[in-house]
This record gives structure tokens, C-alpha cells and sequence, in this order.
């Protein structure tokens, strides 16, 4: 299979293409602006539409009406742009329309700087928007898996009727790496029940809506769509367990930190620590049972991150605190060095 040297913004773009996406619409912002820019480039000569919205308001909005029609449509940002689709997403979600949204995080609160961050998991996977709904969020951590999950987050978006969101980094997105671009089927899942493409006086209206105004009708909605997330969370969970069969120490880490983890595990194996590593690749829903798989021979974990401490709160929970679970992390557009996560390692006792 041909392998190409791309930036990892520009390979989801690409990917996205090839995955079907019809229409993108977006608004500059770094760290990810070369995905916009690539579209911009490539949506018509591929069949499709670019649109560069006035807003990032104005764009999720655009995402919610092309969606509605049945077309592939996706938006991206960083991190305060994502803050800004938030009442959109939540529309999006309300109305179960399919749709794919990337976020090239950067470092906050506020403007907050350009470099890379994972400070937006509590976001993504607990808070993004108003009301009871969940998105599907995949963490990448390289660019390859960037290629494969936009693809996958196209699928699955579209077989549970929800918004699914890539969250990825400004490291992520700025690195340029070898990608292959796999043979993706234009096949996707029969639509005819909900769209609303014209019914030429053949069909019943179909009304793409959130709003209910009986309390009753809501929550009986809201608990069919919960109904649908229990089975995402039984079927649709991923991890990469890497040297966790013996390990004492189980470190835990996604994205792109996951990439200066798995250096610093190497290095402790090399010492002769036993320590192994957990990275979850779908953040919500949570890998619940791949965790305390990985987790059954370890005494204690550490939650490495580039944020303050967000995913820890639920590896505390998936394994019910059964294990004391650590923390190191930088903030701020800080990246973690494999040499401070080996530090922390030998600091916690790690057994030979």
C-alpha cells in the first residue's frame, strides 16, 4: 500500500474526503488551520462543498443543516473554537443527526497559547453543551490513527445517529508522518427514514427537530437515545495494552502522550521496572473492561496527561478505586519528556 509523508491536520482532511465527507465548514484557528486550508483546496475538485463561516457559531450550524439532508459533513477547530460549536453540538445531538467533529487541541483557559494540550477531555467526554447526550470521542496518537479514526467516526457517527468528534492535539496535528490511505467503501447505511431531501409528494414531511415542548415526549427521547449509548458503551470501546500481562506499575496516558509514555516505559523495562501501559483510543465511552484487564497484576497506577488531572477521574472510577492511581502532567502547551515520566516511575517504588 502507497504511503504518503503528510502533516497530520492535512491527513485528516484527506482521510475525510475519501471517507465521503461532501461538506466541510469551518473557521481558521491554530493549531488547525492547515485542515481548513487543505479542504479548501480539495472539497470541489472532489465533489464537494468548502464554506469558510463568518463564525464558529455560524459553522456548526451549517454542519447541523447539510447533516440534516443526509450528506457526510463535518467542521474542525481548537479548543476555544470548540467552546464556541457547543449549543450547536448540542442541537446536532438533540436532532440524532450524524455528524464528525475535530478538535486540534491547544493550551487554556481563554485564548491560552498555540501549543499542544489535552485539556478539553473533560469537555469532549462530560460537558460539550447543554443537556443529557454524549458524543463519540476518539483519541488518536499518531497520524495514521488520525487517517483510520476519521474514517471510523464517519461510520459510526452515521450507524448511531450522533455526533462523533476526533479529539487530537496541536502536536498531532503539526507532526508529519508516513499514512496509507485505506480502500474506504462509498456504501453508507440506507437514510430514507429521516432526511429531509425533498419528498416530491412521495413520503411523510420529515421534520428534523430538538425541541419537545411535553416534558414526557423529551424524556422519553432522551432515555431511547441513552438506550443507544449503553449499547456503544457494550460494543464500540478500544484500548492498546502494551507489557501489561506482569506489569507492577500500569501508567495511563492517550494521544499524544501516550507516545512520550510508552518511550518511558521501554526505558523502565530496560532498567528491569516492570511497567506497562494503558492507552485508551476511544475516550467516550470509556474502556472500562480493557482497563482492569490491563490493570489486574499492577499495585498501583499513574494517569500521565497534558493537562491538570481530567481522564484520572475515570480510571478512579473503571476500576471502582481499587488501586491508588497517581498523576503527572504538564499544562499549558507543556509536552512531558520521557525522562520526567521515568522519574515519576521510580519515585512510586516501581518493582523489579
Amino acid at each position: 500500500m502507497e504511503r504518503n509523508l503528510m502533516k497530520g491536520n492535512e491527513a485528516l482532511a484527506e482521510a475525510a474526503i475519501r471517507a465521503g465527507c461532501k461538506c466541510f465548514f469551518g473557521y481558521p484557528i491554530t493549531p488547525q488551520t492547515e485542515l481548513a486550508a487543505y479542504m479548501a483546496k480539495r472539497m470541489n475538485k472532489a465533489g464537494g462543498v468548502f464554506l469558510q463561516a463568518e463564525s464558529e457559531i455560524a459553522a456548526i450550524n451549517m454542519v447541523l443543516g447539510a447533516t440534516s439532508t443526509g450528506v457526510r459533513a463535518m467542521t474542525s477547530s481548537s479548543s476555544p473554537g470548540i467552546s464556541l460549536k457547543s449549543e450547536g453540538i448540542s442541537y446536532i445531538a438533540g436532532s440524532d443527526l450524524p455528524a464528525v467533529i475535530i478538535n486540534v487541541q491547544r493550551g487554556g483557559p481563554g485564548l491560552g497559547g498555540i501549543q499542544p494540550s489535552q485539556a478539553d477531555y473533560w469537555q469532549a467526554t462530560k460537558g460539550l453543551g447543554h443537556g443529557d447526550f454524549q458524543l463519540i470521542v476518539y483519541a488518536p496518537a499518531s497520524v495514521q490513527e488520525m487517517v483510520d479514526m476519521v474514517v471510523k467516526a464517519f461510520n459510526k457517527a452515521d450507524e448511531y445517529r450522533m455526533p462523533a468528534m476526533i479529539l487530537a492535539d496541536g502536536l498531532l496535528g503539526q507532526m508529519m508522518e508516513p499514512v496509507s490511505f485505506p480502500e474506504i467503501s462509498d456504501a453508507q447505511p440506507d437514510k430514507s427514514s429521516w432526511v429531509a431531501n425533498g419528498h416530491n409528494n412521495k413520503r411523510e414531511h420529515h421534520i428534523i427537530n430538538s425541541l419537545y415542548i411535553q416534558a414526557q415526549d423529551l424524556e422519553d427521547k432522551i432515555k431511547e437515545r441513552f438506550q443507544r449509548y449503553e449499547i456503544i458503551k457494550q460494543s464500540e470501546t478500544d484500548a492498546e495494552l502494551y507489557l501489561t500481562d506482569d506489569a507492577d506499575i500500569l501508567v495511563c496516558a492517550f494521544g499524544a502522550t501516550a507516545r512520550v509514555v510508552k518511550s518511558a516505559v521501554n526505558d523502565a523495562r530496560a532498567q528491569g521496572l516492570k511497567v506497562g501501559m494503558f492507552r485508551p483510543k476511544t475516550l467516550w465511552p470509556f474502556p472500562e473492561k480493557e482497563l482492569n484487564k490491563a490493570a489486574a497484576s499492577a499495585s498501583k497506577l499513574l494517569c500521565v496527561e497534558m493537562s491538570m488531572g481530567q481522564m484520572i477521574d475515570d480510571v478512579k472510577l473503571a476500576i471502582n478505586c481499587s488501586k491508588p492511581v497517581d498523576f503527572f502532567g504538564r499544562t499549558g502547551g507543556v509536552i512531558p519528556t520521557p525522562a520526567e515520566v521515568l522519574d515519576k516511575i521510580k519515585a512510586m517504588g516501581g518493582n523489579n
